[in-house]
């Protein structure tokens, strides 16, 4: 049984609550290294540095961002900074892994809440590509800062590109035991797949040039990816609801 997708503006009032979940453990993972007691104040602090950070970092580059320009850009005192973070090592830290545990925990929610291998794939690729317009300015920050990273984060950024790819590799060997996909390399074609996902927040001037929205964009890679890994015969009506809205949009 299909499930109706989600829109982007539902997966966006999930993820906002699931944000707010991740910022609240993350100051629990980091608290005895941060001079603040009440949680819900750090967890909406920590918000405000990572996003005012992403933004500088996309603005300006992140080596040459200075902490001064975090306190002008957040509103907090340098004092009020240095309470949760003692240097940019702290601050790439916080932003990776708050930005990891987002990532991976809205795609496994969203796998989860599908019913089988068709559903499932179609749902991390919708969520895949809606987390990426949500978060644009944190993907964009870790692919184009990889090199700048510290070693362990650059580590644990390829750890986190592993381990989405898995995801889908999961899905799609599941999908070939039960055989409604093709047989073929799973790996190769979860990192195919990750490939045209990722073309939508590394290239995304185009896709706006272009008055594609991502809803239209998700529409686009599932059918692609489902003329290349179904078993024929399959229903055809969602390549045709696809050009539809892509047209009147």
């Amino acid at each position: 049984m299909q499930h109706s997708a989600p829109s982007f503006r539902e997966f966006s009032d999930r993820f906002r609550s699931l944000e707010t979940t991740l910022s609240r453990e993350l100051f629990r993972e980091h608290r005895d290294q941060m001079r603040v007691k009440k949680e819900e104040t750090a967890a909406e602090n920590l918000r405000r540095i990572i996003d005012a950070t992403l933004r500088l970092a996309n603005r300006k580059g992140f080596q040459s961002m200075s902490l001064r320009d975090l306190s002008a850009e957040t509103g907090l005192s340098a004092g009020g900074l240095y309470a949760y973070i003692r240097s940019k090592d702290d601050l790439v830290r916080l932003i990776q892994r708050h930005g990891v545990a987002l990532t991976l925990r809205s795609l496994e929610d969203a796998i989860a809440a599908a019913d089988g291998p068709r559903d499932k794939l179609r749902a991390a690729i919708r969520a895949h590509l809606f987390l990426t317009e949500t978060m644009q300015p944190w993907f964009y920050f870790s692919y184009m800062e990889a090199k700048n990273l510290p070693r362990r984060e650059t580590r644990e950024a390829i750890r986190s590109e592993v381990a989405v790819e898995e995801l889908f590799t999961g899905i799609i060997r599941a999908g070939q035991a039960r055989g409604v996909f093709r047989n073929g390399d799973p790996q190769l074609l979860a990192g195919m797949i990750k490939a045209l996902l990722q073309d939508w927040y590394l290239k995304r001037w185009k896709h706006r040039q272009r008055n594609v929205s991502v809803e239209c964009y998700a529409d686009a890679v599932q059918n692609m990816v489902e003329h290349a890994v179904l078993v024929p015969p399959y229903d055809e009506a969602p390549a045709a609801a696809h050009n539809a809205t892509c047209e009147e949009g």
